[in-house]
């Protein structure tokens, strides 16, 4: 009997100093989670024995339990390099398709040949669907699908309005013969100009310029013509698109103003719609004309003639100028006596926009970011929780997959609940502390040459014994 203890006590050293070795192995290896080696004593007695007698059968052991305690973070110049702080795993599946899932720590993930996120192994990293706002579309593993990051480029949008805030200075002289000998190419023929950069159908830039023209202050105080082109073609400035008829007519009509001077604010041998912006004597911003229902002027079909790369001819662009007429309002124009500035000049159109980065947040959004200045949301990296860790089953490769102990996993976004946060640029180390590993494996040394010592006791008695005559 006395052999059977001391040779399962060397098995329990064996294990524990395998363990212990095996925990050392691993103490670079990311995401990994260290082991516990749990012994239990052996006794047997049967109905008849005297059980204060019964010294024990040895030892026996119960569990190699995983030890899920938080891994210190490390930080890298990798946006796809993923730490977990907190409860909870990344969900893989081996290929697309597969319903064969494993869980990770580890998250060191690189893109593939066909743009998915993946780890060294060709795991493919699950995420939850998103609403273009960036909201979870739905949080339940079932419905969480590899992550790929789009090869396409941003699509452009054409520019529909130019928000444009300025002042225009009181003490401008009026130039003699305006507005009507009003000539863009020659700058003596206007007071001031800006311009701006818009974009067609296809994402093309073109240069909006706005020309502004002080009027005559014996007859019209305090009012100022505004004149448009586009790529230096004059473009006409009208209350709807379709109207393409000079600053003029009775006062009920869109287009009501004086009547202009003969021949009409020429630019390029061709009349030019231009419209008028009016302020009171306070340099407050009080009227426009043409008038527009919610503001601004708008530019006739700019594309005949102008747009000869197939853009969308039709396109117009509405200039608006935030007019306020109940009070005054920083978001105007203003006439004030001081210089010339635009305070604010901005459209919403975009150019055609590549890649340039992902950004991963905290809660798991994938955002995709490119050059025209746009972002779009991609996914939800999915996390997932079990009620009890230590049942998982190994696999392998920092990976686990669900067992009957370990429950069913729960999936969630990260931050939420019970889950941990995502930090992108970072990675989970090896939870093993070096040091407390070696003085275990001190211990289970000793304990394995104290077994071995018992072992060769019981030896030398049994020698003893079969050597009596």
């Amino acid at each position: 009997m006395s052999f059977n203890i001391a040779l399962s006590g060397l098995n329990a050293a064996q294990k524990d100093l395998d363990v212990t070795s095996n925990n050392i192995a691993n103490v670079n290896t990311t995401g990994f989670k260290e082991s516990r080696a749990e012994f239990v004593d052996v006794y047997a007695a049967s109905l008849l024995s005297s059980g204060k007698t019964k010294v024990g059968d040895g030892v026996l052991t119960a569990d190699v339990a995983q030890q899920f305690s938080q891994g210190s973070i490390q930080f890298t110049n990798n946006a796809l390099d993923l730490a977990i702080t907190g409860n909870g795993f990344f969900a893989t599946v081996p290929e697309l398709g597969s319903l064969e899932t494993s869980y990770t720590r580890a998250g060191q993930f690189k893109l593939n040949q066909d743009n998915f996120i993946v780890n060294s192994q060709g795991g493919h990293l699950l995420g939850f669907p998103v609403n273009p706002d960036g909201t979870s579309a739905s949080v339940s593993l079932s419905t969480a699908e590899p992550i790929r990051i789009p090869t396409s480029s941003g699509a452009p949008q054409q520019s529909s309005e130019v928000d444009i805030r300025m002042n225009l200075p009181a003490g401008d002289a009026y130039i003699s013969g305006a507005p009507g000998n009003f000539d863009q190419t020659d700058p003596l023929t206007f007071n001031h100009s800006t311009s701006v950069t818009v974009f067609d159908s296809l994402g093309d830039s073109h240069i909006m310029t706005y020309y502004f023209v002080k009027d005559d202050p014996s007859t019209n105080p305090n009012e100022w013509n505004v004149f448009a082109a586009i790529d230096g073609t004059m473009v006409d400035l009208v209350a709807d698109p379709g109207l393409n008829n000079p600053i003029g007519g009775n006062a009920s009509g869109p287009l009501s103003a004086r009547p202009l001077p003969s021949p009409p604010y020429a630019a390029a041998d061709r009349g030019v719609v231009g419209g008028k912006l009016q302020f009171d004597s306070s340099g407050d911003f009080i009227n426009q004309i043409p008038s527009l229902a919610n503001g601004g002027f708008i530019t006739n079909p700019f594309g005949a003639g102008i747009l000869s790369n197939g853009a969308d001819p039709t396109q117009t662009v509405k200039i608006d100028f935030n007019l306020d007429v109940l009070a005054p309002n920083p978001n105007e124009p203003t006439q004030f006596a001081s210089n010339f500035e635009v305070t604010s000049l901005q459209q919403d159109g975009l150019a055609v926009g590549r890649l340039t980065g992902i950004d991963i947040g905290t809660d798991g959004l994938v955002r995709a970011t490119y050059s025209n200045g746009t972002s779009e949301p991609l996914s939800r990296i999915a996390m997932v929780n079990f009620a009890n860790e230590q049942g998982l089953t190994q696999v392998g490769n920092t990976g686990w997959k669900e067992s009957i102990t370990s429950g069913e996993a729960l999936a969630g976004e990260g931050g939420s609940g019970t889950f941990g946060t995502i930090n992108s640029s970072a990675l989970e180390q090896s939870n093993v502390n070096l040091t407390t590993e070696l003085i275990d494996l001190i211990s289970a040394q000793r304990n394995f040459q104290a077994n071995s010592r018992a072992l060769e006791v019981d030896n030398q008695l049994n020698q003893t014994i079969l050597q009596i005559r």
